[in-house]
């Protein structure tokens, strides 16, 4: 079938060059018509035959020099290279080695460029991870302090260092995450993980945050057991919550943060749906929320909105293979809900 295609590609090429050829054949028939018209039918059998030998012979040519071409022309692509160059040069018509030429001179001016850029990011990747380390050396210190000297503040100073803490926590997970975003292997280990004791231990670890902004806790359901990446879990719930603080209701009402387990028997999915009565999205806006740097008409509720968080938490749901679904109206607040996959045992 290959042979089929190539022949087929070969005489649509140069279909030019067979209808003069054809039409030479003819002009020739005709002159022998008229001069030998006693051995005309020998005449034209002899025409044909040897036309049909050579055309079969440029065709089987053509397909062996385009082969030759097509394997320098792949190993030039792979690596434009002055060696490679040069050899596609030799096998290729003398016409196109200019065209050639410029293409190789930008392909390695291209993979230069990309190079050093590829260098820069591995260099800004190396700097931010070694700035989070070095950052998590003032914040233990902070923690230390409001650990061993509560005594010596008041209550509510205490509190809101440790929301200040909390909250430079979460920027700092948020920006090493992100720097991680393009890396080729992620060590997540997947263990069975239950999911309302699970949630109940990310609210313990940020309940400063969640106390500076007045939240009700609520847990719905039965507990529900999943197989998934404890600290990649961990994140996404994390984000959630912080996502909720930004864009805690500004009314009378106290802010509710709810967790839902459930179950969805049409696909055997285990589901957890975390939802707040917030100002809640638009429409036009709920498609887009988890898109880099969206902020729609909730980034008008606080400056501190920035796009990102959602963002993170729908890559890091797309690398524990967990479905995201969000649904929300204005004023009745934003519910998202994380469908685990089915691992059979």
């Amino acid at each position: 079938m290959r042979w089929i295609k190539q022949i087929y590609d070969c005489l649509h090429a140069y279909k030019l060059w067979f209808l003069i050829l054809a039409a030479t054949n003819l002009l020739f028939m005709f002159l022998a018509w008229l001069a030998y018209p006693e051995t005309f039918m020998v005449l034209v059998g002899l025409m044909i035959a040897f036309t049909l030998a050579m055309i079969a012979m440029s065709v089987f040519v053509i397909i062996r020099k385009q082969s030759i071409i097509e394997e320098a022309f792949q190993d030039f692509l792979l690596e434009a290279n002055e060696t490679n160059e040069e050899r596609l040069c030799r096998v290729s018509p003398k016409i196109y080695w200019p065209f050639i030429r410029r293409a190789g001179n930008a392909l390695r001016s291209y993979q230069a460029e990309l190079n050093e850029q590829v260098m820069e990011l591995a260099d800004y990747e190396n700097f931010i991870e070694g700035w989070v380390h070095e950052i998590k050396k003032p914040l233990s210190l902070m923690t230390l302090v409001l650990d061993n000297r509560s005594d010596e503040m008041s209550p509510l100073v205490r509190q809101r260092m440790l929301h200040s803490r909390d909250q430079i926590v979460g920027d700092v997970e948020r920006i090493l995450y992100f720097a991680r975003l393009g890396a080729a292997h992620k060590d997540y280990i997947f263990e069975p993980v239950s999911l309302l004791a699970f949630c109940k231990q990310i609210i313990e670890d940020h309940q400063t945050l969640l106390d500076e902004s007045g939240f009700h806790i609520e847990f719905i359901g039965d507990e529900e057991e999943v197989l998934s990446d404890r600290k990649g879990l961990a994140f996404i719930i994390q984000q959630i919550i912080a996502n909720s603080t930004k864009h805690a209701a500004q009314n009378q009402d106290r802010p509710i943060l709810r967790f839902e387990t459930g179950y969805d028997p049409a696909n055997d999915q285990a589901t957890l749906t975390v939802s707040d009565n917030g100002p809640g999205v638009s429409e036009e806006d709920l498609p887009f929320i988890f898109d880099k740097g969206f902020t729609g008409r909730r980034g008008a509720y606080t400056r501190e909105a920035t796009g990102m968080g959602l963002f993170l938490v729908s890559r890091m749901a797309y690398d524990l293979a967990i479905q995201l679904d969000a649904r929300s109206e204005p004023g009745s607040g934003l519910a998202l809900t994380l469908r685990f996959p089915n691992v059979k045992k």
